[in-house]
């Protein structure tokens, strides 16, 4: 796998570390963006490709009952969805297509900044390019060869595919009285605690009377009450929420 470093307005290179595409913003902030692979665009594309049939399959159906005037109206969306379906999506909706959307991907320039007008005309434009000579052939190479997973396409507009990063949320500790220890805790004990908190939802209730009596003995907690007692010290530790 590679890692790629890109620096404002310089070339990048190719370490074999992993597929983390780093970019220095002019504040001089390390942005780690993870470049999409083939198979994961080819199933965005494959959705936006249905959804855009569906759309024209549902127009055509209507302008049918105009006549010759319904007729040259369905070349004009013809166009107007090949073409611009991506390039309206990408720039108006954070670089993300339906199909992006649902894949968890959108598109950027290669610094990270937001995907412009240009860039994306360009980068739509040149997909009769990837599609020779058939399929996505000469694309689906580009993708393959590229560190970043670049298709034609995005080596001409300077962009990227990657993927959205999700907000992370902490777990809810259950809704009990805050209390304090018995003495001052440490950082490590601190950890502790919270994380049994967190966590014992994910956990069997044997396991979590198991750990929960574990962590009762250093903090002199009676093993019969010791999950009340450390959800109690956990959210006196989180405090207010």
């Amino acid at each position: 796998m590679l890692e790629t470093t890109a620096l404002p307005g310089k070339a990048t290179l190719a370490r074999p570390l992993d597929t983390r595409y780093h970019v220095e913003t002019p504040e001089g902030i390390d942005l780690p963006l993870r470049p999409a692979g083939l198979m994961v665009r080819a199933l965005a594309f494959a959705i936006d490709l249905g959804l855009r049939g569906v759309i024209l399959g549902l127009l055509f159906i209507m302008l049918a009952f105009l006549g010759k005037l319904g007729a040259g109206l369905s070349s004009i969306l013809l166009f107007v969805v090949s073409w611009w379906y991506m390039v309206l999506f990408e720039v108006l909706n954070q670089g993300r297509s339906p199909g992006k959307h649902w894949m968890g991907l959108r598109v950027v320039h290669d610094d990270g900044t937001p995907i412009g007008w240009s860039a994306s005309l360009l980068r739509n434009l040149l997909r009769f390019v990837d599609m020779l000579p058939f399929g996505y052939f000469l694309g689906a190479i580009s993708c393959l060869q590229h560190p970043s997973f670049k298709r034609l396409g995005d080596l001409a507009a300077g962009t990227l595919v990657i993927y959205r990063e999700q907000p992370l949320t902490r777990p809810q500790l259950p809704d009990v009285p805050p209390r304090r220890a018995a003495f001052a805790l440490t950082l490590t004990e601190q950890r502790a605690v919270l994380g049994f908190a967190e966590r014992q939802g994910e956990l069997s209730e044997a396991r979590a009377n198991e750990l929960a009596s574990i962590l009762a003995q250093p903090l002199q907690i009676s093993k019969p009450q010791a999950r009340a007692e450390l959800n109690g010290i956990a959210r006196g530790l989180l405090g207010p929420t």
